[in-house]
């Protein structure tokens, strides 16, 4: 017996624990395997395609790929599983796929030992292969040890949560991955955070698939993160995942402050009008992203509008896929109106390939490719309408209240003109003949409408105690409609609110503190001055993402300058927020010098930036004054003893 002693063998052996087997005999092999000649290989394996590749290819090649190619072998008698014949026929190739083989978990642990000290293969396609998170383990540890491999492809292998674990973990320390493709491998929502903290690091990974997964609310805010730390991905694919409502707002919150994403594919996740909205408020400050991939997410004209909001500001963005969505004809003339009349439009490629359009939307669209020859727009063809809504029955009654109200006459007065007599009683005849002539705006149709609301036992006679009431019923009905609509438009404003600041808020949560530039404003005539990167930031946020600066802990470490004015207070809870000396070096005047050579914090918040001091300044001039009040009513209280006391001598 002989044991392998090759440093090369032992280098992969024990990366992939392969030393660890039941018996210690496991890892020995014959002196015939160990000595074997490339003729015994070929007996064992007498294809024709592997003659041809080791008699044809030359001796340099053989051997160049025989370390390789005997590893292997070796490899697949300890771990027990049968060569793949191909992988061994394209030993030396930059692409080795390796698609649909149903290698196995075990079958993945013989690959990974030959690929160790590979230095010949780039790109690795190994989907649907059930390798599962142990076949995944033993691949993770392979690439923590080779840096030729670039592409991977471990799409359909059930790799689920502890795949996703050796997944990250191996991008936190592999630094020659660009694209990796993990798609249909069962993540779910909490596994997201895996990715969103090996990618936090990690900005090589130019191009990752995590599509046909498992990703909805949670996974959306972590992904959300991701892309927010992210500076190095370009290309992500979260097709036919659960992204909607929250998960889709926080993703959305994330791709606004991206910087590098170019190529977003969204589709089949049902984003809704929700999402909608805050990817048209992330389209106005994102300046990267130039492909969008929105197909089948549930998207109506009302979000179609909203999107279009984003689009007014974007200049990057040249794709835009939002086939199989619930768009008419009226959503369509929203998107093409709102790129005709943005100069600044990049959009090239429109595909909303299952919406029928009518001729008004194929003349403007003429008229907006005469300005812009590169838009190309894909549509299901013509034959669309615009819905339109039925015309509302108006009340009778109240267009002769209107009426009236125009004139400033009342009720009685119209109906006296008709009641000669006196009685408060008319016929139907005499009713409708008066009505008819005067210069009420009332088809025939709503004045016997009227008439029958108002005779109905079909006496023939209208009495005035029925027009009051069809009057005040009337009044009811109409204050009963105005509370609807505005219930229901205050409901869509709430919602619309909500959403956004649901959006602002995960903006906050996912924006990198490194991206957090603090500007002070001059205090010229110019007005304030522009502020940092981060729109949707305010003050407070700055102060509470800030705070743990500002702790008793960091205070010995770090000290804060705050600005003073007029007389610096003696209180000693003022002193600990500030330098030592600060007190004695300030003059009492406020210094000409700008906020920002003074160390001054301020934020992008512009209704703060109009003031010419900042928050802080306010709070400690303020503080003084808590202290100095007590101090005169004990006075004013110690003048009011000494008075009586004198009183009382007198006396």
């Amino acid at each position: 017996m002989k044991t392998i002693d090759s440093s090369v063998h032992s280098l992969s052996l024990d990366s992939l624990s392969l030393t660890e087997n039941e018996h210690h005999h496991d890892i020995h092999l014959e002196d015939e395997d160990d000595t074997e000649s490339l003729g015994d290989q070929m007996d064992r394996f007498p294809g024709p395609a592997f003659r041809k590749t080791t008699t044809v290819s030359g001796v340099k090649l053989i051997r160049k790929d025989l370390s390789t190619e005997k590893l292997y072998l070796q490899a697949c008698k300890l771990v027990g599983v049968i060569p793949v014949r191909y992988f061994i026929r394209n030993l030396g190739c930059a692409t080795i796929n390796l698609n649909h083989h149903g290698l196995g978990p075990l079958g993945g642990k013989a690959l990974a030992i030959a690929l160790v000290t590979d230095m010949h293969t780039t790109t690795l396609e190994l989907a649907d292969n059930c390798l599962r998170a142990e076949g995944a383990t033993h691949l993770m540890e392979m690439l923590r040890a080779n840096f030729t491999i670039h592409n991977l492809d471990l799409s359909d292998n059930q790799l689920q949560s502890a795949g996703a674990e050796s997944v990250a973990k191996m991008l936190l320390e592999n630094i020659s991955i660009k694209s990796l493709k993990l798609s249909g491998n069962k993540f779910t929502e909490d596994d997201a955070k895996w990715f969103a903290d090996a990618l936090s690091s990690n900005y090589r990974v130019k191009e990752l698939d995590l599509s046909h997964n498992e990703f909805s609310g949670r996974g959306g805010e972590h992904l959300g993160q991701m892309i927010a730390n992210n500076d190095g991905l370009e290309v992500l694919d979260l097709s036919w995942n659960h992204l909607r409502m929250k998960g889709a707002v926080a993703f959305c919150a994330g791709l606004k402050v991206n910087t590098t994403l170019k190529h977003l594919d969204l589709s089949w996740n049902g984003f809704g009008n929700e999402g909608a909205l805050a990817l048209g408020e992330a389209l106005k400050f994102n300046n990267t992203l130039q492909h969008l991939d929105l197909n089948n997410n549930r998207i109506t004209d009302e979000g179609a509008g909203m999107l279009s909001k984003g689009l007014e500001a974007n200049d990057t963005l040249r794709v835009l896929q939002l086939a199989y969505n619930s768009l008419t004809v009226e959503g369509a003339l929203t998107l093409i109106n709102t790129i005709k009349n943005t100069p600044k439009s990049a959009i090239e490629d429109i595909n909303i390939c299952n919406v029928l359009v009518n001729e008004n939307f194929v003349q403007l669209l003429d008229l907006t490719c005469q300005e812009r020859p590169s838009l190309e727009v894909q549509y299901g063809g013509v034959g669309g309408f615009i819905a339109k809504k039925p015309r509302k029955r108006i009340d009778p009654m109240k267009i002769i209240q209107d009426y009236l109200d125009q004139r400033k006459l009342r009720l009685w007065d119209f109906f006296r003109n008709i009641d000669k007599d006196g009685t408060m009683r008319v016929p139907v005849v005499d009713f409708r003949k008066a009505v008819q002539q005067s210069s009420i705006p009332l088809e025939r149709f709503q004045i016997e409408e009227l008439i029958q609301r108002l005779d109905r036992d079909r006496t023939g006679v209208v009495d005035y105690r029925g027009l009051a009431d069809t009057r005040k019923q009337m009044m009811r009905d109409h204050r009963r409609q105005l509370r609807k609509v505005e219930s229901r438009q205050k409901k869509e404003k709430q919602k619309s609110e909500r959403i956004l600041k649901t959006f602002e808020s995960a903006v906050e949560a996912v924006t990198p503190r490194s991206s957090m530039i603090i500007i002070s404003p001059k205090e010229d005539s110019s007005g304030p001055q522009p502020f940092s990167a981060t729109p949707l930031s305010s003050w407070h946020h700055i102060i509470m993402s800030t705070s743990s600066r500002y702790s008793d802990h960091n205070m010995s470490s770090e000290h804060v300058h705050l600005p003073m004015i007029g007389n610096p207070p003696s209180s000693p809870g003022m002193r600990s927020y500030s330098q030592p000396n600060l007190f004695a070096s300030m003059p009492k005047t406020v210094s000409s010098k700008p906020a920002s050579a003074q160390g001054i914090h301020s934020t992008s918040n512009p209704s703060v930036a109009s003031s010419k001091l900042s928050p802080i300044a306010n709070l400690t001039r303020s503080r003084p004054a808590l202290h100095t009040e007590p101090s005169g009513r004990a006075r004013a209280k110690g003048k009011k003893k000494k008075k009586t006391k004198k009183t009382k001598e007198k006396i």
